[in-house]
């Protein structure tokens, strides 16, 4: 009984003391990955923390549209020219899209024979092309979002491949860069198809561009040498992970009764605010060079197959019937499965509260305004509105672009805001977000108002895109407005670069430099 009430006795100091050794393993292993990690890790982080800030600085002070909403004229197609026999006339029997589109002081024909060709250009009084106006329309445009009707133009580029002033995360091609004849080199790269802004570049924020480039991307390393780069980066950032984790991991066994002095205590104090935010920065990074890396630059957005031209109902003459108490905002021509051709008439948006100050429209820039309101179909055979509407048509575009049928749609929905799955970059608004399960197993988004599918995304994508959405780019903090988003974003890698990066590499150096002292004097003593 003696034996079994010592044993009893004992047992709980012997499992107390087998987890204060743990806990004090746990410490040392800490301790020195720690200091092992620190000086790379520390170089690490005060270069992609700051060439980081580089990217908040390039959207809050870079150049912005000055006019937001597209240009909007009043279509009347009264008296106008059938568009069939205007198609027919130019030797137009099948065009990729068709669509009216506002030029300058009229509205025009749009045609888009091919997705790399220019547009042409048709007047719908007579049917006359205007000869290489897709050009003109590209400064038109420019003109008219930079808020400078009259401004002179130096020059104008058509860009077909995606390059370093260009990137593809811009998404659109082919584009018109136009540039303005001013000191700061001021230039809209314009795509015609929607008459979108796909980007407002200026001498400076390109300047910034390059060096994000060339030091978070590393940019430098030639195309054939896409393995070397996405080893180093990850090599590099994953010691910055690994340093968060240490650190945190410290300050969790480590229990100290008093701030220690000087940058050791700063640096600890630091560690309870910054770890977290360190380590979701730099592990959703190396959760976007491992699934992108890899990836060269190409272009998702996919043309539908061409609208074949065929006879339809003088529209012109049923105009005033079918658009009484109206206001149309965009018409364009598309099919459906079976071939039959529609008129798309897309009534305009509601234009209260568009954004016009810098800050407004560079929020709207990145959460995104529906420009145009609801759509009616009209059979352009009979004249008789088509009962499937919208959604039908984006659900035949779905089968169109999968090859499967719509059964395997889990859910089909309007988008008219950018968010987390469909983001700024596609310049595209609304389009309907189609969910597929098996065989398909991604997301598409499809544009209506000419068939277009805008993005697809792979359920196999959706973690890291929500990842660099939410823990890189910090997404969550939306509804700060994009400025607001910028300052708490940056004054949180500047926090870290200072209070972890700096400090912690002055207090690694000054450890090494001690070393050598300290075996000095046990020699001597």
């Amino acid at each position: 009984m003696a034996t079994d009430a010592t044993d009893a006795g004992l047992a709980p100091r012997t499992i107390a003391a087998a987890g204060a050794r743990r806990r004090q393993g746990l410490r040392l292993l800490a301790i020195r990955w720690h200091q092992v990690l620190a000086l790379f890790g520390g170089i690490a982080l005060l270069l992609w923390g700051g060439s980081g800030l580089l990217h908040p600085l390039m959207t809050s002070f870079g150049p912005q549209q000055a006019v937001f909403m597209p240009l909007r004229q009043p279509i009347d197609l009264s008296g106008s020219r059938p568009i069939p026999e205007i198609l027919r006339a130019a030797g137009i029997a099948e065009a990729a899209a068709i669509r009216l589109v506002a030029g300058p002081g009229e509205t025009l024909l749009q045609v888009t024979e091919r997705q790399d060709a220019p547009r042409r250009y048709f007047r719908l009084a007579d049917g006359a092309e205007l000869p290489g106006h897709d050009r003109a329309q590209a400064i038109f445009l420019a003109r008219h979002h930079a808020g400078l009707p009259e401004a002179p133009v130096r020059r104008v580029e058509w860009v077909t491949q995606f390059s370093a002033d260009y990137p593809a995360v811009n998404r659109l091609l082919p584009v018109w860069r136009v540039h303005f004849d001013r000191p700061d080199d001021l230039r809209y790269t314009i795509y015609t198809e929607t008459g979108a802004v796909a980007a407002v570049d200026d001498g400076w924020k390109l300047g910034v561009q390059r060096l994000f480039q060339l030091v978070h991307t590393w940019s430098f390393l030639p195309a054939g040498a896409e393995w070397v780069r996405i080893v180093l980066m990850t090599l590099l950032v994953g010691a910055i992970v690994l340093l968060a984790v240490t650190g945190t991991a410290m300050l969790l066994l480590i229990r100290r009764s008093a701030r220690a002095p000087g940058a050791r205590g700063w640096h600890r104090v630091a560690g309870y605010a910054l770890a977290l935010p360190v380590l979701m920065l730099s592990a959703s990074g190396i959760f976007h060079l491992l699934q992108h890396g890899w990836d060269q630059p190409a272009r998702v957005l996919t043309l539908s197959p061409p609208v074949k031209v065929t006879d339809s109902i003088r529209l012109a003459e049923a105009w005033p019937e079918l658009t009484q108490g109206l206001e149309i905002g965009n018409v364009s021509l598309v099919t459906t499965a079976d071939g039959r051709l529609l008129y798309r008439l897309g009534l305009a948006g509601d234009r209260a509260g568009a954004p016009a100050t810098p800050e407004a429209i560079r929020n709207a820039r990145f959460a995104g305004i529906q420009p145009t309101g609801p759509a009616l179909y009209i059979d352009a055979a009979t004249g008789a509105p088509f009962a499937g509407g919208d959604r039908e048509i984006a659900l035949q575009l779905g089968e169109r672009f999968t090859g499967v049928s719509r059964d395997a749609v889990r859910s089909a929905r309007l988008v008219t805001r950018f968010g987390p799955e469909y983001d700024f970059r596609n310049k595209r608004l609304p389009v309907w977000q189609l969910d597929y399960g098996a065989p398909v197993n991604a997301t598409l988004f499809v544009d209506t108002t000419t068939g277009v599918l805008a993005d697809r995304t792979a359920d196999s994508e959706k973690p890291e895109r929500w990842s660099f959405s939410m823990l890189h780019k910090w997404n969550f903090l939306f509804p700060l407005g994009r400025g607001g988003q910028n300052l708490v974003v940056s004054a949180t890698v500047l926090a870290a670069i200072i209070l972890m990066a700096v400090l912690g590499v002055r207090m690694d150096l000054g450890r090494r430099a001690r070393r050598p002292r300290a075996g000095q004097r046990r020699a001597e003593n």
